[in-house]
Order: structure tokens, then sequence, then C-alpha cells
């Protein structure tokens, strides 16, 4: 039995490729969320849902662009979801310990990333 080949989703299926370090952000940014459009919902890294920046459980920043895209890619594959017809952003983000949540840096909240 072959093994199944795996899809791999464009680099650009969740906006331009970027690198926190060279963009001109108004806040640090300590990593990349994957975030849902429209909402201040981020993918948590533990159960693989998203979830409010607001929720303490949420774990949402990643290390890198490719750990980041590897985690939406998975999450759309579990819902049977088109890279078209997604509805998913990798976005700058970090995390107020202040505040206790994520914070959105330059979040998308509209309909295109």
């Amino acid at each position: 039995m072959q093994p199944m080949p795996s899809f791999k989703f464009p680099d650009d299926a969740f906006g331009d490729r970027f690198n926190l370090a060279d963009l001109p952000l108004p806040r640090t940014a300590a990593g990349y969320a994957v975030q849902r459009l429209g909402t201040d919902t981020l993918l948590d890294r533990s159960s693989a849902s998203f979830l409010s920046v607001r929720a303490i459980q949420l774990q949402a920043l990643f290390e890198t662009f490719d750990a980041a895209h590897a985690a939406a890619s998975d999450w759309l594959i579990r819902q049977s979801i088109t890279h078209e017809d997604h509805g998913l952003a990798i976005v700058p983000a970090n995390f107020d310990p202040l505040m206790q949540r994520h914070v959105l840096i330059y979040g998308v909240l509209c309909g295109q990333p």
C-alpha cells in the first residue's frame, strides 16, 4: 500500500510570506499567528482550533512563517476546505503579559489577506 500523497498549499495561500524582522511594526511581534479573517480568533497550537485572543488557554504564536503555514494547512485539510475559500491569514502577533492575552499586530479584519 502506497502512502497518500500530501497536499501542499501555495506559499501565499494565507497572505504574502513575510519575515518579522523586516516589518516596520508599530509594536514588537513575538511570532506568527493564524487568524480567521473578520474575527479576533487565532489558531491554537495545542487544540488546533480557533480561540478568541482573550482565551486564557490560547497558545497562538508560531516561531516561523513555515510553522504557521503548516498549521493553517493542516486545519484546512481537517475541515475539508479548499485554499481558495478558507478565510485564514498569517499575521504578526504578540502576547501581552499585563493583559494576559494575545495581541494582533496588523491583523486582518476584512475578507482578504
